[in-house]
């Protein structure tokens, strides 16, 4: 074989070497061309994050609200609004909380510390633009599909209302879900827009409520159904002979389930009147009785608490802040109930710290019967399980409060007749009067709190209703009936407040820190306590101690 010189093997050597590096080359050019292999999140699990803070519940009074640490000063009083002399079968009668602070030992430290904390920096650095984009955003349809797409399932309540379906001009859900859009005005304070928050309620009443004797859905069923429990839910507690009621209604046909409303001792297609109360509903619910401020078993709510929306007509955003729902799973007599009341005050008594079985997934219950489940914003803005001690803040306000019918606020507000059955919108609604109140409900409370938040924080309705530090009675009687403003115009921000408000609640949502508060404030307010001292509010000796604070209203 003939001899291989040293420089051919060399040659050949740095020859393979440069193709090796041209090969190397072309297979990084071919690699950068193809698309990174995709990186899959995990399925988002609603559930995830009450299930790792387990049934933790480090602030044991979280059921009372912010609010009840507010300065009277011995001259404010937001207190009268919730805490009231008895109303109907609502004998919880604490009026006596206004008169004093009377805590436990753990309640007497204010945990709501997100009170206490400056947040402008992060407001800042949140643009118009950017909480526009983000409030306008649906986080509730994706909610239902996490749900039903959770390894595992999940036992509590998934949301069955299709808001994207909108509803009809009557006001039920076109989804057939037997869901109800109800108008209503707002419970004072902290539910204002003008305080940071939109809301809509929605309501359904069981299966047996909508259908006829034989089990055939009825609309006209279900329509008589709800304009009865409309009215049982409407009378005035100050009146002792519920045959003298009267309750504007929808137009209902008495035919459908023979049932004289009016009192006229006729059946007729159209009526408007509720005279009295019947003894029983009608249809398939013919057998359930008629209870005065009791819903029957099976009732169900949806309430929904969202952004403002500055250029939504109604001010309600499409993003929300928490989804809450409530059912009647029990339906106590009227002694028992009583019994309850006085087993609240004996509690309170004794200094004993509330507890509510239930758990996250089924949600907690109270011992009137009514099972609450919520959900809130994870740090990304979608739809979370609530913690067991987030759940516990939304007990306090519908379990022992004075001034709740059947443990709620909305519907016993409802606009009468038809206007009331549509999605909620304050436009055109005037600032009517509490049963039993002469002066128009907002103008009262803006003379009782001084201000228009508990905390007298909003300096916006200072500067509008407070010129000079003194009430503007006439103003605000602009909003009032036969004025030539509304409510909407009374309790509605300015832009610039509403996307300042918006911007203060994302950056509350980022820090995930609802154990602490979840209050949409723009500053720390100057009134409010950090621990209290039991004992006198000032406001008796002042004069300023009222037992008239009621949901019901005087439309007509």
């Amino acid at each position: 074989m003939p001899a291989v010189s040293k420089g051919f093997v060399r040659g050949a050597f740095i020859g393979l070497l440069a193709l090796g590096c041209v090969l190397s080359a072309v297979g990084v050019w071919r690699a950068r061309q193809r698309p990174a292999p995709e990186v899959l999140e995990p399925p988002f699990d609603p559930l995830a994050q009450a299930l790792a803070s387990g049934s933790r519940v480090l602030n044991r009074e979280a059921p009372i609200p912010s609010m009840c640490y507010t300065k009277t000063e011995g001259a404010s009083n937001p207190c009268w609004t919730c805490h009231t002399g008895g109303v109907g079968d609502n004998v919880m009668g604490d009026e006596a909380l206004q008169t004093e602070y009377a805590f436990s030992d753990v309640g007497q430290t204010n945990q709501w510390t997100n009170l206490f904390t400056d947040r402008s920096a992060a407001l800042s650095r949140i643009s118009d633009d950017e909480v526009l984009e983000y409030i306008r955003q649906d986080n509730y349809t994706p909610l239902r599909a996490a749900l039903l797409g959770r390894p595992g399932g999940f036992k509590g309540w998934v949301p069955d209302l299709d808001l994207s379906r909108g509803f009809d001009d009557d006001g039920f859900a076109r989804d057939g879900s037997g869901w109800r859009a109800v108008r209503y005005k707002p419970f004072l304070g902290t539910f204002w827009p003008t305080n940071g928050s939109t809301d809509d309620v929605f309501i359904r009443l069981p299966a047996a409520f909508q259908q006829d004797a034989e089990g055939r859905p009825s609309r006209e069923m279900y329509r008589l159904n709800l304009a009865i429990l409309e009215a049982a839910m409407t009378v005035d507690p100050a009146l002792r002979d519920v045959t003298q009621a009267v309750r504007r209604v929808e137009p209902v046909d008495e035919r459908v389930g023979g049932v004289d409303l009016d009192g006229d001792a006729v059946l007729e297609p159209s009526v408007e009147e509720v005279r009295g109360l019947p003894a029983r509903y009608v249809g398939g619910a013919a057998q359930v009785a008629v209870r005065q401020h009791f819903y029957p078993r099976g009732t169900e709510f949806l309430h929904t608490v969202r952004y403002v929306d500055p250029d939504a007509p109604t001010l309600l955003s499409a993003r929300m802040k928490e989804v809450r729902y409530s059912r009647k799973d029990e339906e106590h007599e009227g002694l028992r109930v009583r019994g309850f009341y006085a087993e609240e005050a004996e509690k309170k008594l004794q200094g004993r710290l509330p507890v509510f079985p239930g758990n996250p997934e089924l949600g907690l219950v109270n011992e009137f019967g009514w099972r609450l489940q919520g959900f809130i914003e994870d740090a990304r803005g979608r739809l979370r399980v609530q913690t067991m001690e987030e759940h516990a803040f939304c007990m306090g306000c519908h379990t022992n409060l004075g001034v709740t019918v059947d443990q709620t606020f909305g519907f016993p507000r409802k606009v009468p007749g038809r206007e009331g059955w549509r999605h909620q919108d304050l436009r055109g609604l005037p600032d009517v009067p509490q049963a039993g109140h002469a002066k128009p409900e907002v103008l009262t409370y803006f003379e009782r709190v001084k201000g228009g938040d508990e905390f007298r924080a909003n300096d916006e309705l200072l500067s509008r209703f407070f010129p000079h530090g003194t009430l503007d009675e006439t103003s605000v009687r602009r909003a009032a009936q036969g004025g030539d403003r509304d409510l909407a115009w009374l309790v509605t921000p300015s832009r610039e407040r509403a996307l300042a408000l918006d911007r203060a609640y994302l950056a509350l949502v980022r820090e995930q820190g609802f154990t602490k508060g979840r209050d949409t404030l723009l500053a720390p307010p100057k009134n409010v306590l950090a621990r209290v001292e039991n004992g006198s509010t000032g406001l008796e000796d002042a004069g300023l101690i009222f037992e008239d604070g009621r949901l019901h209203l005087t439309w007509e």
